[in-house]
């Protein structure tokens, strides 16, 4: 079972909250979140209640405060626990437009530049054969994150977007 623990205080001082799985509203556990503990599997977490708004993919390990995971403010309303895949595979293939249409391109390892292998700076559509990814708004994994299950992305606004644009992207992994 995975655990992860947030703290309303930055360096995992103040207040906590330990969670176990699933929670849609964590509004009435702390009132800011400036740094966390992951301690087991891959957590998706929200800045919004119900799974909405920004979100951040954390892997085992310690973030003693919110720029760490790249958050843009204190403000953690939301979790989602996954397990990571066993086998160790991972398979993606992402597309130039909407529907799967025009060039393809699939992939099984991480990209720090989807420009630089792909020549195009937006993907409009995806389809997750095996394996998490995240997909990152900036080269280098930096920027705006989404967390990528297997399934089939048909636009951007599937995952969550409001623009194709992806910098980046990386698969989850127990390291």
């Amino acid at each position: 079972m995975g655990k992860i623990t947030f703290y309303e205080e930055r360096n995992f001082q103040g207040r906590h909250y330990e969670c176990t799985g699933d929670c849609a509203d964590l509004h009435s556990y702390f009132s800011q979140c400036n740094s966390i503990r992951v301690e087991s599997d891959c957590w998706v977490v929200y800045e919004k209640p119900n799974y909405m708004g920004y979100q951040y993919v954390l892997r085992r390990g310690e973030y003693p405060d919110y720029q760490r995971w790249m958050g843009f403010n204190d403000c953690i309303r939301s979790c989602h626990m996954y397990t990571y895949p066993r086998g160790g595979t991972y398979r993606m293939r992402i597309y130039e437009r909407p529907d799967f249409g025009g060039q393809m391109m699939e992939f099984t390892d991480d990209c720090p530049s989807v420009y630089d292998r792909f020549h195009y700076h937006d993907i409009h559509s995806c389809h997750v054969m095996d394996g998490y990814w995240t997909f990152y708004e900036q080269p280098n994994y930096r920027g705006q994150q989404y967390f990528m299950r297997p399934g089939e992305y048909r636009k951007f606004s599937d995952w969550g977007s409001t623009s194709g644009t992806v910098g980046s992207f990386r698969r989850i992994m127990d390291f």
